[in-house]
């Protein structure tokens, strides 16, 4: 699963990396938090892509509730043509979530080790995401889920499921509005090769979502086991 990220390059290079726009006045994010916003692409209704902000925690257009809960800020690549939360977004509203790493924990004993993951020369990325618009309680909420998959070598030494990272060479096949068949679409939710990424040790300052700072993705030495 994927449950915390960072996001700190500048919306303008996202737009122009997602080919939409207008870019967004946003904040750079150390520690990108279950339903807190975050920045997306997602196609606009008059054509085009359009960046967003979204609730991360995708709300089903059905939920009689608000708050569906934890379970759905990740989608699992291998369920997610199926499952009734999120099949509908996945044929008709996907989205490209703009990231620059993200965070997994490594057991150590009976503690945890925090690690940020990102490609190799730190360049800016797209996780595979979905969207969906909730209407309810005089309010309406635009959400969205990170897919994720089984981590690839690299990660695995971490954690067993990583987010799905889209190649800019796929932005165009997941986000066209004509495809609707989840068999083309599941085909791009494979893991990201290994020997395009690193991964390294960061502070436990990283556990809280109330903690922000560009010291959060500093390296630090590796606890021992």
């Amino acid at each position: 699963m994927c449950g915390r990220y960072a996001r700190f390059t500048s919306a303008e290079i996202y737009a122009r990396l997602f080919d939409a726009g207008p870019a967004l006045e946003v904040e750079a994010r150390y520690n990108v938090a279950p339903s807190q916003p975050v920045l997306a692409a997602r196609n606009a209704i008059g054509g085009g892509r359009e960046l967003v902000m979204l609730h991360w925690g995708l709300i089903p257009f059905w939920s009689r509730e608000r708050s569906p809960g934890y379970s759905t800020i990740n989608a699992r690549a291998e369920t997610v043509a199926t499952r009734p939360a999120f099949r509908s977004a996945l044929r008709l509203r996907r989205c490209l979530i703009a990231a620059d790493g993200f965070y997994e924990w490594r057991k150590l004993g009976k503690g945890k080790q925090p690690y940020f993951i990102r490609l190799k020369g730190g360049e800016p990325f797209a996780f595979a995401g979905l969207w969906e618009r909730w209407e309810g309680e005089g309010a309406v909420v635009e959400s969205c889920a990170i897919i994720v998959t089984v981590a690839n070598e690299r990660v695995a030494l971490i954690h067993d499921r990583m987010p799905v990272i889209l190649a800019p060479g796929d932005y165009d096949r997941w986000m066209d509005p004509g495809q609707k068949e989840p068999a083309q679409l599941l085909s791009l939710l494979g893991s990201y090769p290994a020997q395009a990424m690193e991964a390294y040790p960061v502070g436990r300052e990283v556990n809280s979502p109330h903690n922000e700072g560009v010291g959060l993705i500093t390296p630090v030495p590796a606890a021992q086991e």
